[in-house]
């Protein structure tokens, strides 16, 4: 376990130095620079975004950084069809156990690639990491495909959510520890966050898991989550988000903040990001999100918006195919057609492996 406790211990990503908190926000991008003009801007692009983690990683509170997590506990584990189901408690913040679910398939790569699978709200309070096993109404459950696929795969549960559901009533519960949170100077959302983070480090810290192949998956809460883990943590490979890329003006001038929990809310968010600005910490990595015409939660002018602003990012400083941002002519839902996209991004972002050919599972041999 000294890998996963060294790691946790570690914030690679934040350089915060007063170099980088000197640069300017803006960047030139000329469209007819040689080589080694594209390089230098490339760079400061870099530079630029790791100095915005830092800013952004300093809007949710109070974090536990200096807590060294113990080693994790197994409760125990299952066999299912197809896969090893381990339940775990992990120690990520210091203030209380993470119960969690790592699906380990009986086909994989050796290292395989990981994926953290992050539940959704709905004030589905009781169900939490449960959603990897059981599904929605709205979104059939995710574990044979990630078994089929040969993806380790890790679910915790949230703040205020199944194991951690402290409260008969979730929702006076999830209100409780919002409100206990901000006179104790730490923001829910800030905490939810750190979890995901932490729990990203203990799945890449899993020998059966190669971590320069991490992606972050999730619907509805779990798709807001995930494309800020995208951008808070470049260690994520891929992201895909279902229904919730939301941009918060839009949704202001669509009277929508109701349809959101109180989790949702960051102090003094709009004076330093919008949602464009979150997702531009992502860029190159590649980003696919799916969205309802029709949700409330996703108003479809702002979900355009967001796309035609990281499109010329991509093209800049990537590759244009690798953001890709679809609006269905549904609600709230996972629709059959979303799913195939899901299935094909994974298959080409984290699958894919120049150690296995074509990087199928059912081309690598049985653990």
């Amino acid at each position: 376990m000294t890998r996963w406790r060294a790691q946790t211990n570690r914030r690679e990503f934040m350089v915060g130095s007063a170099a980088l908190a000197a640069l300017g926000t803006g960047l030139t991008i000329q469209a007819n620079a040689g080589q080694s003009t594209l390089r230098e801007s490339m760079d400061e692009f870099n530079i630029e975004q790791q100095r915005r983690r830092w800013d952004l990683w300093s809007l949710l509170g109070d974090l536990p950084w200096e807590h060294q997590s113990a080693p994790p506990r197994l409760v125990r584990s299952e066999k299912h069809e197809g896969y090893t189901l381990e339940r775990l408690v992990l120690d990520l913040n210091g203030a209380e156990p993470v119960p969690a679910l790592l699906l380990v398939p009986d086909k994989r790569q050796h290292p395989a690639p990981g994926l953290l699978f992050i539940h959704w709200h709905a004030g589905m309070y009781g169900l939490g990491k449960e959603q990897l096993l059981r599904g929605t109404p709205v979104q059939p459950a995710y574990a044979p495909v990630c078994a089929e696929k040969g993806l380790v795969t890790l679910a915790i549960d949230s703040w205020c959510f199944g194991e951690r559901k402290h409260e008969p009533d979730g929702h006076q519960g999830e209100e409780d520890t919002f409100k206990l949170m901000l006179w104790q100077g730490r923001v829910l959302w800030g905490m939810m966050m750190f979890d995901e983070f932490r729990a990203l480090t203990y799945l890449a810290s899993r020998p059966e898991v190669d971590a320069t192949r991490l992606g972050a998956f999730g619907m509805s809460m779990g798709a807001t989550k995930a494309w800020w883990l995208a951008g808070l943590d470049p260690r994520v490979r891929t992201v895909m988000d279902v229904c919730c890329l939301t941009d918060y003006e839009s949704l202001i001038a669509a009277h929508g903040l109701s349809g959101h929990g109180v989790y949702y809310f960051v102090p003094s968010l709009l004076k330093h990001f919008d949602t464009f600005q979150i997702n531009a910490l992502t860029v190159p990595r590649p980003h696919l999100s799916v969205n309802g015409r029709k949700d409330p939660l996703t108003p479809p002018a702002g979900v355009e918006k967001i796309r035609d602003k990281l499109l010329p990012l991509y093209r800049t400083y990537g590759r244009a195919e690798d953001c890709r941002i679809e609006l269905f002519d549904c609600a709230h839902q996972e629709l059959p057609e979303m799913r195939r996209q899901i299935l094909a991004w994974m298959d080409k972002y984290l699958i894919t492996s120049p150690g296995v050919p074509g990087g199928r599972p059912d081309q690598a041999s049985a653990s």
